[in-house]
């Protein structure tokens, strides 16, 4: 580089200017950006959703003790009751793809809320099995939608620099709702036992009211609007969601290209092809794939089916079994420690909000369910011992109850919520609703077979076996993982479609886009090429 600079002894020492001034050009832009308050605002009223998936789950793990009592179900009953809102749930989550592209991704989340309302109080005023089932049919609906409309909202109006963080909040809000229902199920305890599991059911309405007004204040998605032709709409909710005006210029740049709208179009309402509403989607995605198309697809479904598979709602749903199973008598034993699940969970997943634009989705989700492997692991090995023992052994029960507490944090530190944000920002924009509406379907039947199995599956096996095979199939997705998904942290939604295609080719895809995003950095405000040269190599 000396004998470049030394062709012409005034420009001798430019190139060390240039360099200088490169990186005092640039070092505003290695400090992250402050969080933008508004998008924070509307991830957190589109995250309200998940609340209700969540406090069903915390809430009916307790519920059901008084519900077999009061009602005299038995055991197959009881994991039918547990486990059949997951499969309800699937109807609200295929259509939730077609309704969020056809209203809006904004009223979506409107009728979640209030197709939840009308389920929780039908379950809370249920008089027998049948009205119950009913009434979890109704709930499971909205479940359904909520799940897949808040993240893929939260996606749309997050800056990439904080995407990671904000579509997180629906798995924050989830274990939040988990933690309610724990709480909710020690406070009501005490009431007559016909009571009690009703009010526990029964206030699982109220979020709901708190989701209709909050959406009042959310603005729509701004990709909707774009696809939707209505491009000023969208440009103001970008200029407010952005974390400048040239980030919002690009990222509206971004989404009228992959919506088909050509760039010299600046109107303010622009007419859009008849498919922007969701029509040709599903060919696109399953019957006519491209290769990138086709990966994406794979690893969307994949992380939402192994998410479930390692066994996270058996161990939420039946935590009081478990903990049963491991010598705790005493009803109070046992929701207390429920409850201590809920803390912990609720916890680990904050503390991963945080570090998601920090460490990355892959090193977090790869460190997450190798941890999982291991306290699985770990948890079938006590249980087994327990199991077989004729006297309590104190060590396997503090073994057993340390490892529930491991298992539920390593779950939430990375493949709880890395699940929803990597499958609501991989799709394409055309495909991203009905993409993400069939990863959310996935995981809800995924869900659905695991808890409603579960009593029967430990009894079949034993109940340290069953933690053994939640524990290999863990095993199973630490390669699937490892082997096929790339890493997305700091990606535009747009770009993401050049990091898929190529199975395993996929790290050199990732590494030519870093090359090519450095080539582009040092070149700004310099005109000659040594001297971009020259920069490219300082760095």
């Amino acid at each position: 580089m000396a004998s470049m600079g030394e062709q012409n002894g005034v420009v001798s020492t430019r190139p060390v200017m240039a360099d200088n001034r490169s990186f005092a050009d640039f070092e505003p832009a290695v400090k992250k950006p402050k969080r933008n308050k508004f998008a924070f605002a509307c991830a957190i009223l589109a995250s309200l959703t998940s609340i209700l998936l969540g406090y069903d789950i915390g809430v009916m793990s307790g519920a059901i003790i008084y519900i077999q009592e009061d009602l005299k179900i038995n055991d197959v009953q009881k994991e039918i009751l547990m486990g059949i809102l997951n499969v309800y749930s699937l109807v609200g989550s295929c259509a939730a793809g077609r309704t969020s592209d056809w209203v809006g991704r904004r009223y979506t989340i409107v009728l979640a809320g209030a197709i939840f309302f009308l389920g929780a109080l039908l379950m809370g005023f249920a008089t027998s099995y049948a009205f119950l089932m009913v009434g979890r049919f109704v709930a499971g609906i909205g479940v359904g939608y909520a799940l897949m409309i808040a993240p893929v909202y939260t996606a749309e109006v997050s800056p990439a620099s904080s995407r990671g963080f904000l579509t997180s909040f629906p798995e924050v809000f989830i274990n939040g709702g988990i933690l309610l229902g724990y709480v909710s199920n020690y406070a009501f305890s005490k009431l007559p036992t016909d009571l009690g599991w009703r009010f526990m059911l029964g206030v699982g309405a109220i979020p709901s009211v708190f989701l209709a007004v909050g959406v009042l204040a959310m603005p729509e998605s701004p990709r909707w609007l774009v696809m939707q032709g209505r491009l000023g709409e969208a440009k103001k909710v970008l200029d407010k969601t952005s974390d400048s005006i040239e980030e919002a210029q690009l990222r509206l740049s971004e989404i009228k290209e992959a919506a088909g709208i050509p760039q010299v179009c600046t109107d303010d309402v622009v007419k859009v092809q008849k498919r922007s509403h969701g029509e040709g989607v599903w060919k696109e995605l399953l019957l006519y794939p491209t290769p990138a198309v086709r990966h994406v697809l794979i690893c969307g479904i994949g992380i939402h089916f192994f998410q479930q598979a390692s066994g996270i709602d058996a161990v939420v749903l039946y935590s009081p079994t478990i903990f049963e199973k491991a010598g705790i008598t005493s009803s109070d034993g046992k929701l207390l420690a429920t409850v201590a699940v809920g803390f912990v969970k609720t916890i680990t997943i904050l503390i991963a909000t945080f570090l998601l634009d920090r460490i990355g989705r892959r090193p977090l989700l790869l460190s997450s369910i190798i941890g999982m492997v291991a306290s699985l692991t770990t948890l079938g090995f006590s249980l087994t011992i327990i199991d077989h023992s004729h006297e309590k052994i104190p060590w396997a029960i503090g073994l057993c109850i340390t490892m529930v507490l491991a298992y539920v944090a390593l779950f939430s530190i990375g493949m709880g919520p890395i699940t929803w944000v990597y499958s609501s920002e991989i799709f394409p924009l055309r495909l991203r609703a009905q993409g993400a509406s069939m990863g959310v379907a996935v995981n809800r039947v995924t869900s659905g077979v695991i808890s409603m199995t579960f009593i029967s599956l430990y009894k079949a096996i034993s109940i340290g076996g069953a933690f053994f095979l939640f524990a290999g199939v863990a095993m199973v997705a630490t390669l699937f993982f490892y082997m096929f998904y790339p890493e997305t942290q700091g990606k535009t939604l747009e770009e993401m479609e050049g990091l898929f295609g190529k199975f395993f080719g996929w790290r050199e895809e990732a590494k030519k886009l870093k090359m090519k995003k450095t080539m582009k950095v040092s070149g700004d405000g310099t005109s000659n090429g040594q001297i971009q040269l020259g920069n490219t190599t300082t760095k």
